[in-house]
């Protein structure tokens, strides 16, 4: 049960630490989410969005990022 507890706890911490950085990306960089290619549909009572041009972004500076940790501890 101690596992568990653990592992929940691991998880909570991560999502914590995610929520913290995506408050301050946003902060640093406000155009993100409002980039050329990110698809907002808007219809009566509901709002789709899908931020398809941050989401690679995103994808591409991680990838790089964590390439060069890997290169490093290596």
């Amino acid at each position: 049960m101690s596992g568990t507890g653990r592992l929940l706890m691991a998880a909570g911490a991560i999502l914590l630490a995610a929520g913290a950085l995506l408050y301050v990306l946003g902060t640093i960089f406000p155009m993100l989410g409002k980039l050329p290619g990110d698809i907002a549909v808007t219809k009566k009572n509901v709002t789709v969005f899908f931020p398809l041009t941050t989401m690679i972004i995103v994808s591409v500076v991680l990838t790089l990022i964590l390439n060069l940790i890997a290169r490093w501890i290596k």
